[in-house]
């Protein structure tokens, strides 16, 4: 039973059982023909992503031995921070999705990976394949939703506190790995249950920091130590291309959940949910992101999460395709499919972020805020 959360109209009110499940039989089919379509033109295409990526990389850090002198900084710096949200985005976080495991590549293998990132891949993989997509926008459930630190949904009571939820959002976005490390260890989760002497949890933490100082040695001791003269530079221009990938992924990210028109759901959500509920949950939860093929492969193809998330395991190269086919399927049940440009959709998610760090406007309980009905499958 899908339960969306206080809204003054329910969008999916007008759905019946059947309906929903067709949607998931219909989205099934989608997902089987792309599975029994995997091939030797997917395997090309990451491994090009990944040639690519590698060598933009080392001709970027070649660059920044000169980076003594301006143009070779800008030209190094930029170039590294490509190469870092290529790494990120289009490759770590798809192969950590196990999008590739098909190819049987021990090189190219979610169990195989470890990507330029402080949180290690297998805790990463728990938190957000396990977890974020299992409880997509579920309120309470879904950590993702405001990463712990905000306030996401008006029925939320409101605290003083949440005044300063710009400046967290704000401040997670620049250093946002380290951020997606602590949320990867429910950092303050168990440091404010008193489980931080938990022996697993000690364990977690020993490999976050395992993470953190090789991630640290690679980008601010060898790296710059390599540069020789150019030691500060280089320093400068690694810092400055792990900023640019932290804002740019934070950015992508907050696009896919947290605009406007993308619904949250309360925690009965999930009970006897199924597969055509799930489906969408997925559809009405997430937001796409507008714009050519360069920005969908710089976003790691999450300019189309919804796609991705109604398949995830897909190959991020396909999403694009089924795209117009998926949008149809929207058009035809009457379901709004939110995208809109990147700056479009990182304004709206920001202007939400900021109208929910204030109380209400209308009080709790006005005949607007009435809980939505669940599915028309429920019988209500």
């Amino acid at each position: 039973m899908t339960v969306i959360q206080r809204k003054p109209v329910n969008p999916i009110a007008h759905l019946t059982a059947q309906d929903i499940e067709v949607i998931g039989k219909e989205l099934d089919a989608i997902r089987d023909r792309v599975l029994a379509d995997r091939g030797e033109r997917d395997a090309r295409y990451i491994r090009r992503v990944i040639k690519t990526q590698r060598s933009l990389e080392l001709s970027s850090r070649a660059v920044l031995l000169f980076s003594l002198f301006p143009p070779a900084w800008v030209v190094g710096t930029v170039g590294l921070s490509i190469a870092k949200i290529l790494e990120n985005m289009e490759i770590g976080h798809n192969v950590l999705h196990g999008q590739w495991d098909w190819m049987r590549d021990p090189k190219i293998h979610s169990t195989t990976w470890e990507w330029d990132h402080v949180s290690p891949a297998d805790q990463w993989k728990h938190s957000h394949n396990e977890l974020h997509h299992r409880y997509t926008n579920v309120v309470g459930k879904d950590n993702d939703l405001g990463y712990g630190i905000m306030r996401v949904d008006e029925d939320q009571r409101w605290h003083p506190m949440h005044l300063g939820q710009p400046l967290w959002n704000f401040i997670n976005a620049c250093f946002f790995e380290y951020g997606i490390a602590a949320y990867d260890l429910e950092l303050g989760h168990n440091l404010k249950d008193g489980r931080h002497k938990d022996p697993e949890f000690r364990a977690r933490a020993r490999a976050v920091g395992r993470k953190i100082r090789r991630q640290v040695l690679k980008d601010y001791v060898l790296h710059p130590l390599l540069s020789g003269p150019s030691f500060l530079t280089t320093l400068a221009a690694t810092f400055t291309a792990n900023l640019v990938r932290n804002l740019w992924s934070h950015s992508v990210i907050m696009c896919g959940h947290f605009p406007e028109g993308v619904e949250t759901f309360e925690k009965t959500s999930i009970e006897g949910e199924t597969r055509g509920e799930w489906y969408l949950r997925q559809m009405l939860g997430s937001a796409n992101i507008s714009g050519p093929r360069l920005l969908h492969i710089m976003t790691g193809n999450l300019s189309h999460q919804i796609e991705h998330h109604l398949f995830p395991d897909l190959p991020s190269n396909r999403y694009g395709e089924i795209a117009p086919e998926v949008r149809a399927l929207f058009d035809r049940y009457g379901l709004r499919y939110t995208t809109g440009s990147l700056p479009r959709q990182v304004f709206s998610a920001w202007r939400k972020v900021i109208r929910l760090s204030l109380p209400n406007r209308k009080p709790r309980g006005h005949v607007n805020d009435r809980p939505a009905r669940a599915l028309a499958a429920t019988g209500a």
